[in-house]
């Protein structure tokens, strides 16, 4: 895991995940219209995700499953490696691991829930009730995450502004 965590630490690394997170966010926009409404990423109730999901028309449910196998694929990759790249570039060796978990177990959360729903576009609507718990996860971590690099830019600027 320092392996790693000293990789997505690189300059290189963390501007290009940083770009890929913003480009990809932005290639979300019109989802909305090839899915006829909210993703289903966006849905953190169960319930509600299979209401919406039983709204859509075929074709829009196959436009979903190819934004989720895509778009929604690589979007985790980018926060994840720039969320955790910036945590393990700012934050002492020993704290690494620890402070990089948030964003690496979003990921996690992230594709698990692609899964389900994938599963659940493709015949299964039963499997997003799982999105009562992994949605909300999902987001939490993130939250978490995305504080924990906001606390270390503020961290960061302290340091250089105490040093003059």
């Amino acid at each position: 895991m320092t392996t790693m965590l000293n990789y997505l630490a690189r300059t290189n690394v963390l501007v290009m995940s940083f770009i890929a997170f913003l480009l990809i966010g932005a290639a979300f926009m019109p989802v909305e219209g090839w899915t006829g409404g909210v993703p289903l990423d966006m849905i953190q109730s169960g319930d509600a995700a299979m209401v919406r999901l039983a709204g859509m028309t075929a074709e829009q449910k196959q436009a979903h499953v190819w934004v989720t196998a895509l778009l929604d694929s690589a979007y985790p990759l980018a926060y994840g490696a720039f969320l955790a790249g910036f945590a393990a570039r700012f934050s002492p060796p020993s704290w690494r691991p620890w402070i990089a978990w948030p964003a690496l177990a979003t990921v996690i959360a992230d594709f698990a829930e692609n899964g389900f729903q994938i599963a659940a576009l493709t015949g299964n609507p039963d499997l997003l009730a799982v999105k009562s718990v992994l949605t909300p996860l999902k987001f939490g971590l993130f939250l978490l995450a995305a504080s924990i690099v906001i606390g270390l830019i503020a961290l960061v600027i302290a340091r250089r502004l105490f040093r003059r």
